[in-house]
């Protein structure tokens, strides 16, 4: 059953966040090969926000962007809710207790065209038979007479059935006719036998309805003087003691349920805070309600056991700190990258394919390769594009002869000549005098874990060095202003030039200048760091910065 229900969930396949083009366009092409491959259904996905550069990848393959995961923590969606069917609020006690017992539930949603209008457990029904009410409640109540026949198994004899029984008293006729007439009053409700007399008194003396027991029958003298008093008359196969017991289960449930301060939940909030908030009542189950506020299921402390966990796979990234939010919510079943071992761990054993490759999309072109499977033009794009990202049209020290076939082979599929299409995809990514600081910091931005020591590294890479100068004049009192709410202890930021295969490294934070300084063995007096013939994130940087913390 397990894997019957694993099939037909969705899987995720998602990048790291701040999200590149490789992260981008790896997800969507993996998601392609996997549907094309597997049964079931798998779901190109983010974790943030695309930036221009991958943007206008996307746009120059027509390919739609993946969905956008705020986090992976499950909500109330992913527990198998008790699709209970929701009754109305005149729905009779008896038959709202029948209904429980039948199907096994304890609550009754009480729903109002879709909206929930209160609850009802099989406690409140008990204490509406054990408690003990005065004579009035059936009126109280607003009684219909449709729940009183139903109740009493009856046939109504004389009168209306779509009316209502809302004054008076509930009497009990077993006196003599003289002596009924001292404790009959107007509107009364009397059940009674089969005594002409008795029924004739009662109809005399104003009752709204007589209730005849054990189904004798209602002479036609009888009817005729009941039609003339607006009289009810009800005739039920039950005995008078039989009649008194039932019929206080024939009131609706709208007069007993609950409606006030109802602890409902969202299909939207996360099981998390549901299960704290589980903690604190009572209850057995609780109503789940939609985006409109209608009433969809129930859900329970039970149900919280069945929780169906999300399902992803990883591309790009296997460092925890990176990972789409709630990841420690969610199940991993690949992980697919070319970075570095990181911080993540998995509850059981997933598939890891990790290739010191320059682009995570060229081992996704492996795959392609080794499954048989045609790359279609537009995919062929896309994967063509996150190589010459990754590797800064092979400039950067992590590419590989592999990485160079691959974008080849995919530029003849997709038909796009490579240089042209880099020139014009690097000047699109590094377009940003309409961003603001916030947006320049966070568009490729890394958090890394060595020896407890958390550091971030953002990285811009640019064919021109007038525009690196104008986004140093917009990052720096940023990064200095936002740095003390950073959750790193230190900072850096890549300014990378294509052309001139270097980068200028922007240094924030206690000690970060000591780390960089000592990572590339500079002078301690150096003010502006210049690294020349570094432009790699992954292969030159983080290995240096890692060797040194190491030590630390």
């Amino acid at each position: 059953m397990d894997m019957i229900e694993s099939v037909k969930r969705p899987v995720y396949i998602v990048g790291h966040k701040n999200p590149d083009t490789d992260s981008i366009c790896s997800a969507i092409a993996y998601a392609y090969l996997k549907n094309t491959c597997e049964e079931g259904e798998y779901i190109p996905a983010r974790a943030g926000q695309i930036n221009q550069e991958t943007q206008y990848v996307l746009n120059a393959f027509h390919v739609e962007a993946p969905i956008y995961l705020h986090d992976v923590m499950t909500d109330a969606r992913d527990i198998d809710m008790n699709e209970v069917a929701g009754v109305t609020a005149d729905v009779s006690l008896k038959k709202a207790w029948h209904m429980m017992r039948d199907r096994g539930d304890v609550t009754l949603p009480v729903v109002n065209e879709g909206k929930l209008e209160g609850i009802i457990t099989i406690g409140d029904i008990a204490n509406a038979y054990m408690d003990v009410y005065d004579n009035c409640i059936l009126s109280t109540a607003k009684t219909s007479y449709k729940n009183i026949l139903e109740t009493l198994d009856a046939q109504m004899v004389v009168g209306n059935e779509d009316g209502y029984f809302d004054s008076g008293e509930v009497v009990i006729a077993t006196a003599n006719p003289d002596v009924l007439e001292d404790y009959i009053h107007q509107g009364d409700m009397v059940i009674l036998g089969n005594r002409y007399e008795t029924q004739l008194c009662a109809i005399e003396m104003g009752a709204a309805c007589v209730v005849v027991s054990m189904g004798a029958k209602v002479s036609k003298t009888i009817q005729h003087f009941a039609k003339e008093h607006n009289c009810i008359v009800i005739s039920t196969p039950y005995d008078s003691f039989t009649v008194a017991r039932l019929i206080n289960q024939s009131m609706p449930i709208g007069f007993f349920m609950k409606k006030e301060k109802l602890t409902t939940f969202k299909i939207t909030d996360k099981t998390e805070d549901i299960r704290a908030i589980m903690k604190k009542k009572r209850y057995h189950d609780f109503p789940v309600l939609d985006e409109n506020n209608n009433y969809v299921g129930m859900i329970s402390r039970r149900t919280l056991l069945n929780l169906r966990r999300k399902q992803l796979i990883l591309v790009d990234h296997n460092e925890a700190s990176q990972t789409v939010d709630g990841i420690e919510f969610a199940d991993i079943l690949e992980i697919i990258d070319h970075h570095r071992i990181g911080t993540l761990e998995t509850i059981s054993p997933v598939y890891f394919r990790n290739q010191p490759l320059g682009c995570t999309a060229t081992i996704i072109y492996q795959m392609y390769q080794e499954k048989g499977v045609e790359i279609p033009k537009n995919i062929a794009g896309i994967m063509m594009a996150a190589i010459i990202s990754d590797t800064l049209m092979f400039h950067s020290p992590t590419v590989t002869e592999i990485d160079k076939l691959a974008a080849k082979n995919l530029s003849d599929i997709c038909g796009i000549e490579i240089e042209e299409f880099a020139v014009d995809m690097f000047g699109a990514g590094s377009n940003l005098s309409d961003k603001d600081a916030s947006e320049i910091f966070n568009q490729d931005y890394k958090v890394f874990t060595v020896n407890n020591i958390k550091f971030g590294v953002g990285q811009i890479n640019s064919m021109n060095s007038i525009e690196l100068e104008e986004i140093k004049e917009k990052i720096v009192p940023y990064v200095k202003e936002q740095m003390a709410a950073l959750p790193v202890d230190m900072c850096f930021f890549m300014l990378t030039n294509i052309v001139y295969e270097k980068t200028e490294l922007l240094c924030f934070g206690a000690r970060a200048d000591e780390l960089a300084i000592e990572a590339f063995r500079l002078s301690k007096s150096t003010k502006k760091i210049e690294l020349k013939d570094l432009v790699s994130r992954k292969k030159q940087l983080i290995p240096a910065f890692v060797s040194v913390l190491q030590q630390w």
